[in-house]
């Protein structure tokens, strides 16, 4: 059992790409996210992002030394979030049709992350004021600190 199931007292949920894909509206190539495999309610979750080789942004960002865009590991961390609270709030009266970016702060940018790499991201509900979520992110590779962030959004749902 994992230390967040061992905190609450209870079991994770998970998250598929299926599930992922009825849950936000983004799509390849700017999914940047492949499952999410810890989900506590909309307290927290762990999200991954396998980085391959045959994404486009590398042919431009670096093609002599392909380096993943920092703003695309925070674009993940915002989709986990963003995913979890649609998950939250979905009810068959109640559906997220839109979710928006509001703020990103303390954003800092460690390691650089290169094909061959698997981030999770690590999301941490820290505030939440009606359709608006605030999430203190953290990117890892292989359990070291690649980037970081505070980030806002806000669900849209009529």
């Amino acid at each position: 059992m994992s230390e967040a199931a061992r905190e609450t007292g209870g079991e994770l949920g998970t998250a598929d790409i299926q599930t992922l894909l009825e849950l936000l509206p983004h799509r390849y190539p700017f999914l940047m996210v492949d499952r999410i495999v810890e989900i506590d309610g909309d307290e927290s979750c762990i999200g991954i992002k396998n980085v391959t080789a045959n994404e486009p942004q590398f042919m431009g960002h670096f093609p002599d030394m392909p380096v993943f865009p920092g703003v695309l590991l925070i674009e993940g961390m915002a989709q986990t979030a963003g995913a979890i609270c649609c998950r939250h709030i979905r009810t068959d009266e109640l559906r997220t049709k839109q979710v928006f970016f509001m703020t990103i702060d303390k954003c800092k940018f460690r390691k650089p992350v290169t094909p061959g790499d698997q981030v999770r991201f690590y999301m941490k509900k820290t505030n939440q004021r009606r359709t608006m979520w605030w999430f203190r992110g953290e990117a890892r590779v292989d359990g070291t600190l690649v980037a970081e962030a505070e980030i806002g959004a806000m669900l849209v749902t009529e």
